[in-house]
Formats: C-alpha cells, sequence, structure tokens
C-alpha cells in the first residue's frame, strides 16, 4: 500500500521529469520551419535526432512516475501536483539559455512552492469506485472527442499564438482523458492482476490517445509562443483529470469549510505561479531559436 508522503514524492518525480521532457523537446524544434509544423514532415525530423529522444524518454519516465502515484493515490491529489513541473523547468531552461533566474521568477517559484505545499497538506480525497457507467464513459468520450477534433482543425488553419494555445488546449484534454485512463489500468493492475489489465480495452486505448497527446504537444511545442502553450496544457491537463475523476470515477474531497478555502486559494496561486512560470519559460526557449539565415534576411523589406 503506497502512503501518502511516498504518492506525493512519485507525483513529484514525475513532475521533474515532465519538466525535462518540455525543455528538451522544445529545444529540439526549434528550427524545424515553421511550415511544417503539423505534419509528418516534422516528425520524421525529429526521429533523427536524439536530442528528441532524449526529451521524450523523458517525458515517459514522468508518465510512469505518474502512473506510479496513481496506483494509491487519487487524481485529486496526483495532478495538481503536477503543474510543478514549471518550477523545476524554470532553472532548468533558464540554464539551457544561459542566463540567471531573476528574483521575480524565484518569487513566482517561491508561491507555487508554498501554494503546492498547502494543497498536500490539505487535500485529503475520498477513493472513488472506478466503475465507470457506461453512459457517462460515453458522454465524456463524445463531449472531448469534438473538442480536441475542433481544436485541431481549427489549429491546422492558424498560424503563430492561436495554433499554439487552440493545440495546447487539445494536448491538455487528452492528457487529462489519459490521466482517467491511468488511473483506470493501475486500479485494475493493483486490485486484480496483470491478467485484467491486458485484457481490458482501456490499457489499448491509453496507448493511442497517449502517442496522439504526445505528438499533438510537440506541435504545439514547435508553433511559437511557448509561452501560452506549455502554461495552458499544464493547467488544463489536471482541471480536466480532476473534473473527470469527480464526474466518471466518483472521488471527491473530504474538507471543511476553512479547508475548502484554503485549497481554493492555493489553487488559484498555484494557477497564477505556473501561468507567470510558463510565460518565462516561452521567452527563454524563443530567446534560443536560431537567427534567420542570411539570405531570408536579404529578402525582408528594410
Amino acid at each position: 500500500m503506497i502512503g501518502h508522503g511516498l504518492t506525493v514524492l512519485l507525483a513529484l518525480l514525475a513532475a521533474v521529469f515532465l519538466a525535462l521532457g518540455i525543455v528538451v523537446r522544445q529545444r529540439a524544434t526549434l528550427d524545424v520551419p515553421a511550415e511544417h509544423g503539423i505534419s509528418a514532415v516534422m516528425f520524421a525530423t525529429l526521429i533523427r535526432r536524439p536530442l528528441w529522444w532524449a526529451g521524450t524518454a523523458a517525458a515517459l519516465a514522468g508518465f510512469l512516475f505518474q502512473a506510479l502515484a496513481l496506483a494509491e493515490g487519487s487524481l485529486l491529489l496526483v495532478q495538481p501536483i503536477l503543474v510543478s513541473a514549471l518550477l523545476f523547468a524554470l532553472p532548468l531552461s533558464a540554464h539551457w539559455a544561459g542566463r540567471r533566474v531573476t528574483r521575480g521568477e524565484w518569487a513566482w517559484a517561491v508561491l507555487l512552492t508554498v501554494a503546492l505545499a498547502v494543497f498536500v497538506v490539505l487535500a485529503k480525497a475520498n477513493p472513488g469506485d472506478y466503475q465507470a457507467s457506461l453512459s457517462s464513459s460515453v458522454t465524456v468520450a463524445v463531449v472531448c472527442t469534438i473538442a480536441v477534433l475542433a481544436c485541431v482543425v481549427v489549429a491546422t488553419r492558424a498560424v503563430g499564438w492561436r495554433r499554439a494555445v487552440l493545440l495546447a488546449v487539445a494536448v491538455g484534454v487528452m492528457f487529462g482523458v489519459v490521466a482517467v485512463l491511468t488511473k483506470l489500468v493501475m486500479h485494475l493492475l493493483t486490485h486484480d492482476g496483470v491478467d485484467a489489465v491486458l485484457t481490458t480495452p482501456v490499457l489499448y486505448l491509453l496507448v493511442v490517445l497517449g502517442v496522439v497527446a504526445m505528438l499533438l504537444q510537440q506541435s504545439a511545442f514547435h508553433a511559437g509562443s511557448l509561452q501560452t502553450s506549455v502554461p495552458t496544457m499544464l493547467v488544463l491537463e489536471p482541471m480536466v483529470a480532476v473534473l473527470l475523476g469527480a464526474v466518471v470515477l466518483g472521488e471527491h474531497l473530504d474538507v471543511g469549510r476553512w479547508d475548502a478555502v484554503a485549497l481554493a486559494l492555493s489553487t488559484a496561486a498555484m494557477l497564477a505561479g505556473t501561468i507567470a512560470l510558463g510565460r518565462d519559460e516561452g521567452a527563454y526557449e524563443e530567446a534560443l531559436a536560431p537567427a534567420p539565415k542570411p539570405a531570408e534576411r536579404m529578402d525582408q523589406p528594410t
């Protein structure tokens, strides 16, 4: 039985490796031409780069720690902790850009740390039944599919920050669903064994959605305006996962009135810190983007 403290530790390890994956995979896309943002060309280019594979390995390690945390931990506890990925991405990204973290950035980092500590101490979740009904599952699947497809279709016709935001929304929704499916798979594994996991369609749906979500995430990283895409997906994922955990799986918090107020304030502080740090990290990564080639500069009007 995984205790509360070990669940939190595993979730923090997941955040560390997810942060490393974000920074490395963002860096791997910087010199891919903009016209190849959502195409097989970009992925064919990336799979030939060891840097991209290193970032992908880090992201997969993060998912593994997330799954271990969800083996006994609630979605209501584990998923919000993952927003701390930007807390770890901040020094990594700043170091890679060859600059120091400013006092303002450290202030946001401290706020996020304190908010996370308050959330972890106060968040006491009652487990759900983890027996999702057919009607609720179908409704969730239809709504999420329509939302993701709409974002992707519109994103293919958009450019710059608009494409980044639309793809980030699609990624946040998909990873929120992936988190719920991961919780279901780990619940089956810990209660019914490996055979039950291998014979459920949930596992294979999890794999398919996870791969598609990672590909869309890579396109969001490449779309530019990373200071918008990164916090959008990191904030939206736990929101979707927590909502689905309550609606589909029956999870809910067991807290008093004042604890609920403190949790609401800490959640708001976590969102604010994540958005602020995400904007700074995006600025770092954009500063690393290669300058236009001489021929490209000559073509521009003076």
